[in-house]
This record gives C-alpha cells, sequence and structure tokens, in this order.
C-alpha cells in the first residue's frame, strides 16, 4: 500500500513517533512532508510520544498518530492504561506499529518474543488492532477506517500492526550531520583503550560494530555484552555490574538516542557514582541504526547534563586526536567519568552481525566477570 494513501485515509495532521526500520518509508515521507515541527515530532521514547498525543487532543480535540517499532509496546503501557483509556479519560489516539519479530518471519533474537505476542498486548491495553500488509487494498483500508473511527470517537484506540515491506513511497530523505568520525573508528579507540576491561554496547549497530572489531583483531568476545535489544537500557546494566565489581573498569558504550530514550539513567548513576565506570555516548544525533532519523540531542549539551547528574568527569570530543587523549585521561583516573563522541552519520554497506547466539554471549561474559577480582 502506497504510504500517501494510508496517510490520508487517517486524517490526521499530528504525528509524533520513534524511527522503526519497519516504518522506514513511513518516517522518510513524514520528513520529507513535515520535516521536525509542531506537526511532526520525534519523541524520546514511545510513552514521551503517547503523552504528547493526548496533549494534542486536548488541546484541538483531533486525532493524534503515534508511530513505533512494536519494541516500544513496552513504553506505552503505562499512559495507554492510566492516561488514554476508556475508564480514565477516554482520549483516542492512533498507533502505527512496526512488526518486528512477526511469527513466521526470520528477525533477530531481541524482536522474536516481542513480535509474537504483540497483537495481543496491543488489545489487552484496549486497542482495537488492525493488521496492515502489502496485499492491503484501499478498499479493504476504508472498510477498517470506519471501525476505527467509531471506536475513537467512543474515546477508544486503535493500532496498525504494520507487516514488513507493507508500505511503500517514491518519497526518500537524506540524513546528515557535520561529524568526521566515523562510528566503528571510534569503536575500535574505545575498545583499544579498554583494553582487558568490560564492555556493555548499546542496542543495534554499535553491538554490531564492536563485535566485528573483536572478530578481525581475534580477541574473542567474552568481556563484551552486547545489548542487543532494551533500548536505552545499557547503561543501568552497566551500573548494576560495576557496582558488583569494582575492582573492574566497566565502559559503556552508549549512543544518544539511546540516552535520550531513558534520561533518568543517568541521574541514578551520577548518585551512586562507581568510580570504575566509564560512560561514553556516541552522538550523531540520529536513530541510525533504523534509518538515520534525527534525535534532539542536535540541540542540547550532553556534558552539561551529565555534570547535573553528578558524574565528576564529563567532557567532549569531536575529533580522533581529541578522542585519544580524553581516553588515555579517562583510563589514568579513577572517578566515574562521561564521554561524548561526536561522529558522523553511516556505516558499511557489508556490516555484519553476531555470530554467536544472545544465550552464548551472557554465559560467556558471566564466565569472564567470574574471573574479574
Amino acid at each position: 500500500m502506497d504510504v500517501y494513501d494510508f496517510l490520508q485515509e487517517l486524517q490526521s495532521d499530528f504525528y509524533t513517533g520513534v524511527p522503526d526500520s519497519q516504518l522506514q518509508v513511513l518516517c522518510d515521507y513524514l520528513i520529507a512532508e513535515m520535516g521536525i515541527s509542531d506537526r511532526h515530532i520525534i519523541a524520546a521514547n514511545e510513552g514521551n510520544c503517547t503523552a504528547l498525543a493526548a496533549g494534542y487532543y486536548l488541546a484541538t480535540g483531533k486525532i493524534p498518530v503515534v508511530y513505533m517499532q512494536n519494541s516500544g509496546i513496552g513504553n506505552i503501557v503505562n499512559p495507554a492504561v492510566s492516561l488514554l483509556h476508556e475508564k480514565v479519560y477516554g482520549i483516542p489516539c492512533i498507533f502505527i506499529v512496526g512488526w518486528r519479530g512477526e511469527p513466521g518471519v526470520h528477525d533477530e533474537p531481541q524482536h522474536i518474543f516481542q513480535g509474537e505476542i504483540s497483537q495481543k498486548l496491543l488489545e489487552d491495553i484496549g486497542l482495537y488492532v488492525v493488521i496492515i500488509d502489502s496485499g492491503t487494498s484501499p478498499e479493504e483500508l476504508k472498510k477498517e477506517m470506519e471501525k476505527v473511527r467509531n471506536i475513537l470517537e467512543q474515546g477508544k484506540g486503535a493500532a496498525f500492526l504494520v507487516r514488513k515491506n507493507a508500505l511503500s513511497s517514491d518519497r526518500k530523505a537524506s540524513y546528515q550531520n557535520a561529524g568526521t568520525m566515523t562510528r566503528e573508528s571510534v569503536i575500535g579507540r574505545i575498545a583499544a583503550a579498554a583494553g582487558t576491561d568490560v564492555i556493555v554496547a548499546t542496542t543495534g549497530k554499535a553491538s554490531r560494530e564492536l563485535f566485528e572489531i573483536r572478530e578481525k583483531t581475534g580477541q574473542g568476545h567474552d568481556r563484551d555484552f552486547l545489548t542487543v535489544g532494551s533500548m536505552g537500557h545499557s547503561s543501568s546494566v552497566a551500573l548494576g555490574i560495576a557496582l558488583q565489581k569494582p575492582d573492574t573498569r566497566i565502559w559503556c558504550i552508549d549512543g544518544d538516542g539511546a540516552v535520550l530514550m531513558h534520561m533518568g539513567a543517568m541521574a541514578v548513576i551520577g548518585s551512586q557514582c562507581p568510580p570504575n565506570l566509564v560512560h561514553i555516548v556516541i552522538n550523531n544525533e540520529a536513530h541510525e541504526t533504523v534509518g538515520g532519523m534525527p534525535t534532539a540531542a542536535s540541540a542540547i549539551d550532553f556534558t552539561m547534563i551529565a555534570r547535573g547528574c553528578g558524574y565528576p568527569t564529563a567532557v567532549s570530543a569531536d575529533t580522533c586526536e581529541a578522542l585519544d587523549a580524553q581516553l588515555s585521561a579517562i583510563k589514568a583516573g579513577n572517578a566515574l567519568a562521561f564521554l561524548e563522541v561526536k561522529c558522523a552519520i553511516g556505516s558499511r554497506a557489508d556490516l555484519g552481525r553476531p555470530t554467536i547466539s544472545t544465550r552464548e554471549n551472557k554465559s560467556a561474559f558471566m564466565e569472564y566477570l567470574k574471573r574479574c577480582r
């Protein structure tokens, strides 16, 4: 189905969401048509989107649209059931959900169980679910929209669960920033500085690049934990390890989109202030793993936020020379440290995926931690 026809049938003029590779066509179309504006907001997380949508409805009385990957359903549960639901305020909303891990469709391990339960989860939180695939015709959508509009008029919500390649468009958006370093080169420098220390890597291409760097250098993967799911929580995983292994330095390789998704984690890290934790945010101002749509990171100062959260050291680097100098200084120190590294959007076209399973990664990593003092 053409994305233009799909959105025309929804008849909404407000969209907010968290980008999803399965909804790349939709994301590109919205950027091309609306940019980032008061009609289209890329939010920090899916719960944030849902609350924004509620505010839009309260101010206008018109139906908002929230788009997201199904991995974000967990983030919408609280506002959907305690704010929007018909038994509370009865605020209508349309959700567009990319169906990663759909049963019978090959996908990455972090999406498998989420895909199995997505439709039921959406129904359990009170949403009427419509499945969209490549064969859905405009006429079929129109009939479903008659039901959806009746549901929305009752103060209820609806979700369109979108299968792979269900939407199409010839509109493309191009994403770039002013960064010069590649993320892979940054991760290579971090891995070299960390040596035999432990690394916790965030969701997406950062973990994939770290894995391939280890493969190329023949270093093995036992000291790396690749957080393939639970976007935004890598720094909390790293904190949990750091507190239990105080004599082992823990390096967290994070991303700007992930940090924004659950920024409260930084306040908890700062309050605990473990001297053996290094929190590195690779900032390319984009959700690059799922297509490159911009984050709000270009408008904020991560180092100032880190200092405000209690990190004793908070520095930034945007060149290889500055990065190497900051890594050396952090390695020589003995305090909780925050390092923002500004880099370009993009990755190798032939970037692979880890060839070991998540369970194998967990087991090897835990064995490595046992050997740490």
